[in-house]
Parts: C-alpha cells; structure tokens; sequence
C-alpha cells in the first residue's frame, strides 16, 4: 500500500475529477434515461469492472504502450467509441417496445449479465483512462514502500471505487427520471431516444478527439 497521506491525496484528487461530469457521466445518465435504474446500475458496475484490468495494465507497464502509440490508441479508441454508437443505435431502434418486448427481443429489461458485459466492454475500451491512469498514478507511488506495481494497483482500485459511487448517483436519479416517464409510453419511448441519442453523439464524440485529448 502507498503511505496515507498519498493515498488521502489521490483519493481527494480522485473525487474532484469524478464529481465534473465526462464522458462516463454522459454514458450513464444515456443507459438511465434508457433502460431504468436497474440497467443504470448494472451498466456503472461493468463499467467500472471494465476500468479494473486497465489499471492492472497500467502498474505492469503494458498501459504505457497504448498511451505511448498514436496507432494502438486510436484503434482502441474507434472501437469503443463504435460499440457506443452501436449501444446507442439500439437504444433508439427498440424505444417503443414494452418491457415484456424488450425481454422477448434480447435486450433490456435486459439480463444482469448482458448489462453487465455491455457496460465492461465500454470501460474497458476507453484509451483514455490508460492514458489518465499513466499519468496520475506514478506521481503517488513511494519509491521507498513496497511493490510500486501493486502501490498502482491500489491507487487504481480507490479511483475505480470513488468513481462507482459517483456514477451510481447519477444512474438513480437519472434511472428515477425515466420510472416517472415510463407511465406515459409515447413519453418513455422519447426518453429512450433521448438516451440512445445522447450514446450516439458521445461515440462520436470520442472517436473525433485526438490522441492527447
């Protein structure tokens, strides 16, 4: 483990980066607005299952490869942000099915685990968050105190917890919006499509920044 006071200082610098809505933010309240609290929540979990492996990268030197190269970067990042557009496009594709439907067409009231992969392959797939992770992470490591690998790893799991926390806020109160539309199904099935949408425009979003942005 890092000495306390580095591990207070990483999880307050932690907490004031997660609090300023990003890119996570905007795919959670887009899952929320969609598929309820309960795709919110499960989708925050994989997600943040996703980030796990990256930080495990990222103390064993492999992160530093894809921070490091313009090419793998952008091949990991275009593949994450497709699968986001793709995520998002079904959202809109099935806004008017009933829950019942949904169930019947494979998608959600989705199965925990299928909303728990989907959710895992967008954290997993976020270059960005290697890239963070390099460079925040080794200003916190004690030479002097212990494994810096599993100094990393540690700092790594506190980062990925403050940010579940964070978003799961945000999947409730979003995913309780979407109970309250959910009465009206011509509002719902909007809302659905808001959610879709707001996936979509964030794929694309991602896919047209840069290397260091």
């Amino acid at each position: 483990m890092p000495p306390a006071e580095r591990l207070g200082a990483f999880a307050l610098a932690s907490f004031v980066l997660i609090v300023i809505p990003g890119p996570s933010v905007l795919f959670v309240i887009g899952r929320s607005l969609a598929y309820g609290r309960r795709g919110g929540l499960l989708s925050v979990a994989g997600n943040s299952l996703g980030v796990l492996p990256l930080v495990v990268a990222v103390a064993l030197g492999l992160g530093a490869v894809v921070a490091a190269s313009a090419t793998v970067f952008t091949a990991v990042k275009l593949s994450g942000a497709a699968y986001l557009v793709y995520l998002g496009i079904q959202a809109i594709r099935h806004r008017g099915l009933s829950r019942a439907q949904l169930r019947g067409a494979g998608h959600t009231d989705l199965a925990s685990t299928t909303l728990l992969r989907q959710g895992f392959v967008v954290g997993v797939s976020n270059p960005k968050t290697i890239v963070f992770l390099v460079a925040v992470l080794p200003q916190f490591v004690s030479l002097q105190t212990g494994s810096v690998p599993l100094q990393m790893i540690a700092l790594g799991t506190v980062f990925v917890l403050i940010a579940l926390a964070s978003d799961a806020i945000w999947a409730l109160v979003a995913g309780s919006a979407q109970e309250w539309f959910a009465r009206s199904p011509s509002r719902l099935a909007g809302l659905r499509a808001t959610g879709g949408m707001m996936m979509v425009g964030l794929g694309g979003t991602l896919a047209l920044t840069g290397h260091r942005t």
